[in-house]
């Protein structure tokens, strides 16, 4: 970090599509380099598409060269523990790249994510990307939620490293 200049690569991981999303903050001002995703064929064994998810978790970090990885922490709805564990699997992949490169990573709940946008740990969707698309001055509210949702881990964690905010625990 230079200048008190912080570049934030914030991922959504999944297992078909993942979201990425470079943040860069100065001085409490934040900008979008760039956002998108990262998606895997379906009809690939899942050591192929985690294998696919690791080259690509590889190349973003050599491309941004981040200061930070912001992922959202695993999260399993009961009634869909199977997503969680797909999940799971695709963030483990992206955790073990980071470490092999040196970069620190920063895990948040969603509910923390979202308090830290809104100021609702329970906010929508919606409401989560009407922030975004304010606080960054977008001119259309970022899509697919893949994409929102890597912005707000990387915002959520620029927000968490400012003074005065209460430092991140893992």
């Amino acid at each position: 970090m230079e200048n008190n200049k912080m570049r934030i690569l914030g991922i959504d991981p999944g297992l078909q599509v993942c979201g990425y999303a470079c943040v860069e903050a100065v001085s409490g001002e934040e900008k979008l380099l760039e956002a998108g995703v990262l998606r895997t064929a379906g009809d690939r064994s899942l050591e192929t598409r985690l294998n696919q998810i690791a080259d690509d978790a590889r190349s973003l970090l050599e491309h941004f060269r981040p200061d930070v990885v912001a992922v959202e922490e695993l999260y399993s709805h009961y009634a869909h523990p199977r997503t969680a564990i797909l999940m799971g699997h695709a963030r483990g992949v992206i955790l073990q790249k980071c470490a092999e490169a040196g970069v620190e990573v920063k895990s948040f709940s969603a509910t923390r994510i979202k308090k830290s946008l809104t100021g609702n740990g329970r906010a929508s969707k919606e409401q989560v990307q009407r922030m975004i698309q304010t606080v960054l001055a977008l001119p259309a509210l970022p899509e697919p939620s893949d994409v929102a949702d890597a912005i707000a881990a990387a915002l959520c964690c620029g927000n968490s490293l400012r003074p005065g905010f209460e430092a991140v625990r893992r």
